[in-house]
């Protein structure tokens, strides 16, 4: 239920740190609520974010609260904004302001402006609310008549023709709240993210900064629905010409990590470029993805696909499942299910397989008089096999085994 101006006070206050922030901000520059908060509480849902508009300097204010509130300021002069910690409570502060874009894609130029111009900003309507924190008119809403009928209506609304244009990442923010919130894209709204698509405005944009709202729309619990609209719309073909938002295949790798132990975000991401792996490899690199993350979405891409048609072939034993999938990352894994592979294999390697290991070691050996060699190594892999096919049981067993096939005796 959508609030209304008379508990809307309530719900401010009742946000978790505010009965200590409201008293640390009087006599302060004027400082707003604003973002996701707003629209959050408006809907009365919980809300974690604390970002504040500051009609001022937003670090000096920050230095102030964070001595007021017995905490840290980490400040970010290049952007003007900071960060304030003191005690479980963060908020972020920045100073209202307007921007230009100089090209389109680019990072804006922004300079101090007024409340109204900082709300004028934003992405959407539903974003471009505040609420005021300081004195008597805590609670009040600003800006908030075009944002509070879109919240009604459940419409995701750009507040200029140009929106997608100067920042193309929007159209991924955009998909993301109709996951989030279940809301849609109003009519005109979604002819211009078609225009910004079919000119080809997602490449003006860095690779990491699609990287995190793609990310973020894989986070989403209804993420697929995302991905249906994104391949709707064509973006996923102007972020890269052989991306395939494939929305069920990425939704069954998500689903598949949580059996697998592999991480959710990464297991969809290898979804999406599982479709041309040779072709979207290398466009990880562009996106900007850590080098252990990208390994494992690269790995998961062009093999989970041989993987689930080897199990389709043939039943291997454990010791042959082991060698199968013990070089793949857990992505691999979870990919291989949504692709049809049998679970019960996978699953069992997951959760027990992979987890075997010999009670003995090479110092074992050693001991029982084996010379240091190559054979020691070999001599200790052929016995883990033994033992994953059930061939043997304990500590006494394994090294007679081992002993035996580091002598060539088995």
């Amino acid at each position: 239920m959508i609030a209304k101006s008379a508990d809307l006070r309530e719900r401010v206050e009742a946000l978790p740190g505010m009965h200590r922030l409201l008293p640390a901000l009087r006599g302060l520059a004027p400082a707003y609520l604003v973002g996701g908060a707003v629209r959050d509480i408006l809907r009365g849902s919980s809300s974690v974010d604390l970002d504040l508009a500051v009609e001022g300097d937003a670090l000096a204010q920050a230095r102030t609260l964070a001595e007021r509130l017995g905490g840290t300021a980490v400040e970010h002069e290049r952007f003007g904004t900071a960060t304030v910690k003191a005690d479980g409570l963060a908020l972020d502060l920045a100073a209202t302001r307007r921007e230009t874009y100089p090209a389109p894609g680019a990072l804006p130029l922004v300079e101090p402006a007024s409340l109204g111009d900082d709300l004028a900003r934003r992405d959407f309507t539903v974003n471009a609310m505040a609420v005021d924190l300081s004195g008597a008119e805590v609670g009040r809403l600003r800006g908030g008549n075009a944002g509070l009928r879109d919240l009604e209506a459940g419409t995701v609304r750009v507040l200029h023709d140009a929106s997608f244009v100067d920042d193309p990442t929007r159209l991924l923010r955009a998909l993301r709240y109709e996951c989030r919130l279940g809301f849609r894209m109003d009519p005109h709204t979604e002819a211009l993210a078609g225009e910004a698509v079919r000119a080809e405005a997602p490449a003006t944009v860095s690779g990491p900064r699609v990287r995190d709202e793609l990310l973020d729309l894989l986070a989403e619990a209804e993420f697929a629905a995302g991905l249906e609209r994104m391949r709707a719309l064509g973006l996923d073909r102007a972020l890269h010409p052989a991306l395939d938002a494939a929305p069920e295949l990425a939704a069954g790798a998500a689903l598949g990590a949580a059996g697998t132990g592999a991480d959710r975000l990464l297991a969809a991401l290898a979804a999406l470029v599982a479709g041309a792996p040779d072709e979207l490899v290398p466009w990880l690199d562009r996106l900007g993805l850590a080098a252990g993350p990208r390994e494992r979405v690269a790995r998961a891409a062009r093999n989970a696909r041989g993987i689930a048609s080897t199990l389709h072939e043939r039943s291997p034993a454990p010791s042959e499942l082991y060698a199968l999938l013990t070089p793949e990352p857990p992505e691999t894994l979870a990919l291989a299910l949504a692709l049809g592979a049998p679970g019960e294999p996978i699953l069992r390697f997951a959760a027990d397989l992979r987890h075997v290991r010999l009670d003995i070691s090479g110092d074992d050996l050693v001991g029982a008089g084996v010379a240091q060699s190559p054979a020691i190594g070999r001599a200790l892999e052929a016995t883990l096999r033994r033992k994953l096919d059930g061939e043997l049981q304990g500590r006494d067993e394994e090294l007679r085994a081992a002993l035996q096939a580091a002598e060539g005796r088995s």
